[in-house]
């Protein structure tokens, strides 16, 4: 990441708080839920849900409250029923490990069908759900392309124009004149995008962190998730955690 480099791009207030831009040629939503809306497709993608952490990490008697799944899919809800997408692509890590489909509870296995009633579900299989669903509706694969972008979980090494990816869980440290503020985001330099996590219990690793840094080729900049609008901000004015 050479910090001396600017990148164009084009951004504009969406609706509903969203940020609006191109990203490997293709026109894309950036939501204030941490979702990416692919309009021309009707395509709506989240990463990184994690669902069942909680109950994951109550097994090793580490006790959560054991409403992440609930509060995670609710919030998924909301975004298909704002949208009302075709597809619904989750973009690897769903589930927290590969027994997490096994603990849902079944009015959260419940909430999984109404959603796939709404529209196609898409699992992208993640380096904790590599086996991929099992009972779950849905297709799954390891990856998906669509508009010329290329959807993944995990972002490849290098600069990769066109991809998309989660995993990484990318946060902003957002540096105001009295103090600053932690926010999960996007990251982007316009060629390729890292989504935040969508899960609730799901945590977040600062943007100036080193793995970020061989993954784009011109400086990024983030769009950060505020309460009702997403923001975007410079990266001058990020700040180590």
């Amino acid at each position: 990441m050479n910090a001396g480099d600017a990148f164009r791009y084009r951004f504009a207030a969406g609706p509903c708080g969203a940020v609006a831009m191109e990203i490997g040629g293709a026109e894309v939503m950036l939501r204030p839920s941490g979702a990416l809306w692919l309009a021309g497709e009707r395509l709506l993608v989240a990463a990184d849900l994690h669902l069942e952490k909680g109950s994951a990490f109550a097994a090793r008697g580490q006790m959560l409250p054991p409403y992440d799944t609930r509060e995670t899919l609710a919030r998924l809800a909301a975004e298909a029923g704002a949208l009302r997408p075709r597809t619904i692509l989750l973009l690897g890590d769903s589930f927290h490990d590969g027994g997490g489909e096994g603990r849902l509870a079944p009015d959260d296995f419940g909430a999984l069908g109404a959603l796939a009633r709404q529209a196609e579900l898409l699992w992208i299989t993640g380096n904790h759900d590599l086996a991929g669903v099992v009972r779950a509706p849905g297709l799954v694969a390891a990856s998906w392309k669509v508009s010329g972008l290329n959807l993944v979980h995990e972002p490849a090494l290098a600069a990769e124009p066109g991809e998309v990816a989660g995993h990484l869980h990318p946060c902003a440290r957002i540096r105001g004149k009295a103090a600053s503020v932690r926010r999960r985001c996007f990251i982007t330099d316009g060629e390729r995008l890292i989504l935040p996590a969508f899960g609730a219990f799901a945590g977040g690793l600062n943007v100036r962190a080193p793995p970020f840094r061989p993954l784009f080729r011109r400086r990024p900049m983030v769009v950060a998730l505020g309460a009702s609008r997403a923001h975007a901000v410079a990266w001058d004015r990020l700040g180590a955690d």
